[in-house]
């Protein structure tokens, strides 16, 4: 009788310690939750792949250009997508931002695509990058994405930093520089003054991501760049905003797009595509479009995939907003993303708050 209550009373409070562990961690993934829009995709090629784009600039509007290219990868080619944000304490969209939860969504990822700049992650969210890039997961990177890390506060994730000089050599100006094969120099053209040709190089035409590409135009400035890789196309900086501008002769045509095969210490080879443009305006341009997107294919081995006519036409209402330092569409929770037909972006352009 007293064993049989000892068992009782046994499998009672083993029982309470696990109902108490799943409430845990359902109420944490709950809260990740609140971090993300996911789009599923039920046909094509990409049926049981992950992808994971993580969005967090403060000026080009990464924040509408990852779902908008996220909605075409899941609902044309089957991908499941997942566009995770920073968010205020409000549990609104913070460009810029540093407070993301989630990442751990990486461990099964196929791809991570990213728009970031200057993040500075809790630790948590820092080792699932860490462990994605150490086993080598491919990444497709948009523009602000050469000094995505500012991590000066944090010795254990400091050599993320773009501008990195500590004792990991190999690390030297960070992930931008390691992984990408650029970190940030310079701006190199006017933003809003001056846009930007896309060129491919001729010894690349062929190659899978330019398949289908041509007419690139982009209203986004260059940037200095002299990459670790393989160039794909150049930039030729306009003087003004139409693709039918002038070109500024004074400026020689700088690497824009470019590939490189990546190994970090005690880690395994991966793919990386990074190009210095990506604004919210510069997706209009189908040629850019279709460059974003077959080197998403091309990042996770699917060159097979990559048609010259693959359907790139933008899946529900795409109204971005013109990129700038100063304001976004404010008061916007991922939620409010969700579905084919919610219109990127919601919301009201305001002056971003500095804290």
């Amino acid at each position: 009788m007293q064993k049989t209550l000892k068992s009782l009373l046994f499998i009672s409070f083993a029982t309470l310690i696990f109902s108490f562990i799943s409430v845990q961690a359902s109420a944490q993934g709950d809260d990740a939750g609140k971090y993300r829009v996911v789009y599923k995709g039920d046909k094509g090629p990409g049926v049981g792949k992950n992808i994971v784009f993580i969005a967090t600039d403060h000026e080009y509007r990464g924040e509408e250009s990852l779902p908008a290219l996220a909605r075409i990868l899941a609902k044309r080619y089957g991908f499941n997508c997942t566009v995770v944000y920073a968010l205020d304490s409000a549990g609104n969209i913070f460009p810029g931002g540093s407070n993301i939860k989630g990442l751990d969504i990486l461990d099964k990822a196929d791809l991570l695509v990213m728009f970031m700049r200057f993040a500075h992650f809790p630790d948590a969210e820092m080792q699932h990058i860490d462990d994605y890039v150490k086993r080598g997961g491919p990444i497709v990177a948009f523009r602000t994405s050469t000094h995505a890390f500012d991590i000066k506060n944090n010795p254990k994730w400091a050599h993320y930093g773009w501008d990195y000089k500590g004792e990991k050599t190999d690390w030297k100006d960070g992930f931008g520089e390691y992984v990408l094969g650029e970190t940030w120099v310079s701006h190199y053209g006017t933003n809003h003054q001056q846009s930007s040709k896309i060129i491919i190089e001729k010894s690349q035409a062929e190659h899978p991501i330019m398949r289908g590409v041509k007419d690139m135009w982009v209203q986004s400035g260059g940037y200095t760049a002299e990459p670790k890789g393989t160039v794909l196309a150049k930039g030729e900086v306009l003087n003004g905003m139409t693709a039918t501008s002038e070109p500024d002769k004074t400026k020689e045509m700088l690497p824009v797009a470019w590939i490189k095969d990546y190994q970090v210490e005690n880690g395994k080879k991966g793919r990386s595509f990074t190009t210095t443009h990506g604004a919210s305006e510069d997706l209009l341009n189908e040629g850019f479009r279709r460059m974003a997107l077959n080197a998403a294919f091309w990042a996770m081995g699917m060159e097979t995939e990559i048609k010259p006519n693959n359907d790139i036409a933008f899946v529900g209402p795409y109204k971005p907003t013109t990129f700038n330092f100063s304001g976004y569409k404010a008061n916007v929770k991922p939620s409010d993303l969700a579905g084919w037909d919610s219109l990127i972006m919601p919301g009201e352009i305001v002056k971003k708050k500095t804290k």
